[in-house]
Parts: structure tokens; C-alpha cells; sequence
């Protein structure tokens, strides 16, 4: 008789240890699925992780102009990033804040009047610490983005749009500090800023209420050409790419002496429960596949010797050696297969739970809003995919093959009579 269709046989003769066999290989294959899955999941939330989070790198030094800053902003290992820079300018058609107290500044620029506020050109606005860390929000509109950058847009703080009746939609002419130069700038949105009013006078400029923030670009042209910035944050993926960054800058910078700051908490924060998770995940798969090929090499032994007569019996009528391991091991990945395709069903009712009690929530960095707080995201979902069916079943079937040949060599390594001989 062929030697799959006796496994066959075989299998049907012996219905209640088929069904004990099958139900070992369900657990198993459910908690291989399972380790896959948490693999999966834990390496799409980190990759999610990287790019909300990130990690941020912040530039100071001298001759750090917007120009080497798009350069460096330019790198693969580089997300988003955003020069800021600070200037001076003057108020035409609205009224600054003043401060209470002796003094005087204009409210324009030009006469020997003092500038009235203080614009900071920026190109990214949720990289701002104040609005990134929530010390400042947007209460109306939106903040200054990328996609404003040949546009003249404007962001007010709410005391000054209090004052003058601002909101999203309006516009404010703004002028160079020497008076030579104004720009028309559309209110895009209006910010809280929690500092409060200083007790004694101060500048028009240095108030809280007079922060503007616009486009680099507007900045340059009411700076009269200047592109030396302040300061220039750039947001990377994993803190092990801020030294390629930091190279980067040097040869920019031409070597010369710089500031360069790593800030990767929030990301540490973030990263280290999912790479935990993703740890366990991948000591589950080991664990589940040494002890399942101890285990199932168990019962196949135990089960191969109560068959010593049926095995001898059919040595002795000349069935060659390697078609009995043949036979044991078609009769174990016979009930390896369909224990696959049950643990994706379970696998398929238990991912959900499963992720929520497993895998951590991350914190979505908001991109409408820059400055309010942050919103959890809920954790990647559980899903089986061909690859980790795919694994799964090598996985079983290779269990099924070890935990097979090993036993099924030690035993037919004796010669039929003596199997016979010692069976009666």
C-alpha cells in the first residue's frame, strides 16, 4: 500500500489521538500567529512613532543662514524642520500693544521711531517648542506651514488681535525697520500666548502681545535681504541618525563652532514600550517553536512506540525504512495543516483584544493645531497577513518533520525480529 494513503488509514483508525495531536498543534500555531502578529504590529507603530514623534535636533551658531538650513532640512534622515528668524518691524494701519508706564515707541518705523513688534519668520510652525510642548496654542485659524513659504501670511497673538478687531481672513501691513519697505500679510491665525504683561514699562517690541510670527521669506524682505536665522530645529527619525546629522552640519557649517542639541525624550518615551512589546513578541516565537518541536517530538515518540509491531510488521515484509518515516511524518503535517488555518480564525476573533491589551497607545502629534495637547492613537491592528501565514505553516510543518524523523530514526535503527522479538 502506498505509504500516504496507510497514514491515511492510519489517521482514521486512530481518531481520538489525531483529535489530541491536532489540538497541540492549534496552541501552538495560535501563539506562533500571534508572536508574528505582535512582530508586525509593534514594527508598523514604531515606524508610525518615527514619523509623528521623532526626534528633534536644534542648530545654533554663526553663519547658519536659511539657505544651509534648507540644505540640511534637505536630508533623507531629516522629517520636517524649521528655521526661525528673529527681527524688528513696524505696525502701519493697526495699533501695537503699549506698555503701561513713562517711554515711547511708534507705532511705525522710520522719524527716529523705535520698531513696534517683533516678527519671527518660521516655515514650520508644530516645531515650535512652545506650541510643540503646549505652553502656547492656536486658539483661531492655523499656524505658519511649509506650503506657506511664497506666501505673506501672519500669525497674532489675541491680545493684539483683541485690540484691533483681527481675526483669521484680515490683513495687517507690516514695515521694515527703516521704514523703506512694507508687506501686506494675510491673518492666517490667532495664538495664546501665557505670558503675561511685565509690571513696569517695557518696549513696544519686547511685549508678549506684540510676537508676530510669518514665513521665513517675508522676514528676509522686511530684514533687508538678512538670512542669518537664530536658531533651526530639524526633526529626524531615531536619535542613532543625529550623528550623520551633526556631520552634515559641520560641513555645512564649514567646521566652524555651532551648538547642536539632541532632544529625543518624547521619542524614548514613546519607542521603548513598543520595542518591549516587539521583544516579547519575537521570545514568544522562539519559546513557542523549540517547545512545540520538544513537545510534539514527545507524543510522536510516545505514539511511535506503542506502533513497534505494526512497524516491525511491515519491515519484516520488506517496506523500506525511509516510506515509515514517510508514513509518520504525512500522518503529523496532516493534522499540522488544518491547525494553521484554525489559528488564523482564532487569530482573527482574539487580534483585537489581543492589540488593546498588549500593544501601547503612542501620542499623535497634531497637525492642524500646533500647541494643543496631544491625542493618544490607538494602537496598529492585528492582522494576519499571507507572509505570516506563510510562516506559521514552514514553521509547523518543520516542527512536524523534526518531531517526526528524530523518533521515527531512533526506533527504526532496530532490526524488524528484534522489534517483533521484543514485542512478544
Amino acid at each position: 500500500m502506498n505509504f500516504v494513503k496507510r497514514a491515511g488509514t492510519s489517521l482514521r483508525a486512530r481518531k481520538s489521538k489525531a483529535a489530541a495531536l491536532l489540538a497541540v498543534f492549534v496552541v501552538l500555531c495560535t501563539l506562533l500567529l500571534g508572536g508574528f502578529l505582535l512582530q508586525g504590529a509593534t514594527a508598523r507603530q514604531e515606524a508610525e512613532v518615527q514619523r509623528r514623534v521623532g526626534v528633534d535636533v536644534t542648530v545654533r551658531g554663526e553663519g547658519l543662514t536659511r539657505h544651509l538650513a534648507d540644505r540640511l532640512g534637505g536630508s533623507e534622515r531629516v522629517h520636517r524642520y524649521n528655521p526661525v528668524l528673529s527681527l524688528r518691524a513696524g505696525a502701519r494701519g493697526f495699533a501695537p500693544l503699549r506698555s503701561e508706564g513713562g517711554g515711547s515707541d511708534g507705532a511705525g518705523a522710520g522719524d527716529g521711531e523705535q520698531p513696534a513688534v517683533t516678527l519671527n519668520g518660521v516655515r514650520d510652525f508644530g516645531l515650535l517648542l512652545p506650541f510643540s510642548y503646549g505652553s502656547a496654542r492656536i486658539t483661531a485659524g492655523r499656524g505658519v506651514a511649509p506650503g506657506d513659504a511664497d506666501r505673506d501670511v501672519v500669525v497674532v497673538e489675541e491680545r493684539l488681535a483683541a485690540k484691533n478687531g483681527l481675526a483669521p481672513g484680515d490683513t495687517l501691513r507690516l514695515a521694515s525697520a527703516d521704514g523703506e519697505r512694507t508687506v501686506s500679510a494675510t491673518v492666517v491665525g490667532v495664538f495664546r500666548d501665557p505670558a503675561p504683561d511685565p509690571a513696569r514699562w517695557t518696549p513696544s517690541y519686547e511685549l508678549p502681545g506684540n510676537l508676530l510670527y510669518v514665513p521665513v521669506r517675508t522676514a528676509e524682505r522686511l530684514g533687508a535681504g538678512a538670512s542669518e536665522v537664530r536658531e533651526a530645529v530639524f526633526r529626524i527619525g531615531a536619535p542613532e541618525q543625529a550623528e550623520g546629522l551633526h556631520s552634515a552640519a559641520e560641513r555645512l557649517l564649514g567646521g566652524g563652532d555651532f551648538d547642536f542639541r539632541v532632544n529625543d525624550k518624547a521619542y524614548r518615551d514613546q519607542v521603548r514600550p513598543v520595542q518591549r512589546v516587539g521583544a516579547f513578541a519575537e521570545l514568544i516565537v522562539w519559546l513557542v517553536a523549540v517547545a512545540g518541536a520538544l513537545i510534539l517530538g514527545l507524543v510522536v515518540l510516545s505514539q511511535t512506540r506503542e506502533r513497534r509491531e505494526e512497524l516491525g510488521v511491515l519491515l519484516s515484509m520488506g517496506e523500506r525504512k525511509w516510506k515509515l518515516v514517510g508514513q509518520l511524518v504525512v500522518e503529523v503535517a496532516a493534522v499540522a495543516v488544518p491547525a494553521v488555518f484554525l489559528a488564523v480564525l482564532i487569530g482573527r476573533v482574539a487580534a483585537g483584544p489581543a492589540g488593546d491589551a498588549l500593544l501601547p497607545r503612542a501620542a499623535d502629534e497634531p497637525a492642524a493645531h500646533p500647541g494643543t495637547a496631544p491625542a493618544p492613537v490607538d494602537p496598529p491592528q492585528l492582522r494576519a497577513g499571507a507572509v505570516d501565514v506563510g510562516r506559521v505553516a514552514g514553521i509547523a510543518l518543520g516542527i512536524s518533520l523534526v518531531a517526526t524523523v528524530v523518533p521515527g530514526v531512533g526506533i527504526l535503527r532496530l532490526h524488524p525480529r528484534s522489534i517483533l522479538a521484543t514485542d512478544t
